[in-house]
């Protein structure tokens, strides 16, 4: 087991995961999933400008963000809000969760498992479709921020004492 470096015991954190997942145990002993947890778990997390800025929107619209969370599993999203009395992690996902416009291996994974280990929700905002957006323009990024979160864009809508500034609740079947 003290062969294992910070990287190798993180990425075995997520087999654990996985296993866990597909088969409900896999036999590693509790002392070291604890090890391979703590190494997956990052000590310090960097915010983006473009995570700053979305998060920023999202605050307008009064939806009350909680930035840099970190899950029951250690994974850390940029951002969750509430949708429907259901907890929804936003992450903003700059280039280097893509090859091209594909997302890379271990983000799809850090995805699959947030939503099926975790049950969170969980919607991507990708760098080049925020930039299409432009500098300045708050209505197109509320606009999508709607979109992305669920939300079908009509006036102004009290929900539970707080105003969502531009956009009525709706449920799509990919939240369920």
């Amino acid at each position: 087991m003290n062969r294992f470096d910070i990287p190798q015991l993180g990425s075995l954190y997520q087999w654990h995961l996985w296993q866990k997942e597909e088969k409900g145990d896999t036999g590693l002993p509790q002392v070291f999933q604890k090890r391979c947890y703590e190494a997956f778990v990052p000590d310090e997390t960097t915010v983006s400008a473009l995570q700053r800025d979305v998060v920023s929107v999202l605050h307008f619209m009064g939806l009350q963000p909680k930035e840099e969370q970190l899950t029951q599993k250690g994974f850390s999203l940029d951002a969750t809000v509430e949708v429907n009395g259901r907890q929804v992690g936003v992450e903003v996902d700059g280039p280097w969760h893509f090859i091209g416009r594909k997302p890379t291996g271990s983000t799809i994974l850090k995805r699959r498992q947030i939503a099926n280990v975790e049950g969170i929700m969980l919607v991507s905002v990708p760098y080049w479709e925020w930039n299409e957006l432009g500098h300045g323009h708050q209505n197109k990024k509320e606009t999508y921020l709607c979109s992305v979160l669920g939300m079908q864009i009509e006036g102004q809508f009290l929900r539970a004492g707080v105003k969502i500034r531009g956009c009525t609740w709706w449920l799509l079947s990919q939240f369920y």
